[in-house]
């Protein structure tokens, strides 16, 4: 299978990044800016853009901001500032999110719900935020932060792994209504690896190499990807029986993987 070349664009794009103030999240921002996207970071709580990032003094500021995305109206109100700073945002990541690491037998119906509320509630809050102007402009990316973990849920993990299943579902949901009215609206799950130090895993994927490939595919130009699922550097395809894969070639059927470099 070959790989397709990257193509990018969007001069004048506004990038939103959410769960800003994680180490990816700085990270992300940073690449975005220093691929000339106004940026606005979000964060539950104040944050620094990424120390490391080493921004050319020509351009603009990372707009940091403070909001509880699961609350719609903190939603909204910052999506309102955002727009009056930057401009309509081009481009949505949604990274907000809390891996509690909690034993099945001792969540609450409520602590259970706060995990959905931020990783699912949170991302649909962002995204309710943001579509409508995407669907005047008739263009716009969305990008959700995504795991495996709803097909191989990990122990200690319940509510993490059902919001983020669902999340996977929205994008799919999300594709379902709008990718034949609006198609240069391209919405895709994006899964960056284990990155350290989220997980405390020593040989995880370096935040900074990852928001790379972020910043890659946000900006990557292309209506067909739309719905498609990206790990880290490259679009993932699940696998095919061997039946499945002589059928594909004899009926014409196999496409081009996009990888992000």
């Amino acid at each position: 299978m070959q790989d397709s070349p990257i193509r990018t664009g969007a001069p004048d794009a506004v990038a939103v990044v959410t769960g800003a103030g994680s180490a990816i999240g700085r990270a992300l921002a940073a690449a975005l800016a220093l691929r000339g996207v106004a940026v606005a970071a979000i964060s539950a709580a104040p944050h620094d853009a990424d120390p490391a990032a080493d921004l050319p003094a020509d351009l603009p500021a990372i707009l940091t901001l403070v909001a509880d995305v699961r609350d719609p109206a903190a939603v909204s109100e910052t999506f309102d500032r955002i727009r009056e700073r930057l401009g309509p945002p081009t481009i949505l990541i949604n990274g907000a999110e809390v891996y509690p690491h909690r034993d099945i037998l001792e969540e609450t119906p409520q602590s259970f719900m706060d995990t959905v509320q931020l990783n699912l509630g949170g991302a649909f809050n962002c995204c309710h935020a943001v579509l409508p102007q995407m669907v005047a402009a008739g263009r716009g990316r969305i990008i959700n932060i995504v795991t495996f973990a709803d097909i191989q849920p990990a122990p200690l993990a319940a509510g993490y792994s059902v919001s983020k299943g669902a999340l996977r579902i929205l994008t799919r949901a999300l594709v379902a209504d709008l990718g034949d009215r609006f198609p240069g609206i391209v919405i895709n799950d994006w899964i960056p690896g284990t990155h350290t130090p989220r997980r405390g895993i020593p040989d995880g994927v370096d935040p900074r190499l990852a928001a790379e490939w972020g910043a890659d595919l946000a900006l990557l130009d292309d209506r067909s990807i739309n719905g498609r699922l990206f790990l880290r550097d490259c679009e993932h395809q699940p696998a095919q029986t061997l039946r499945g894969r002589l059928k594909d070639r004899v009926l014409g059927r196999g496409r081009v993987r996009v990888r992000l470099k």
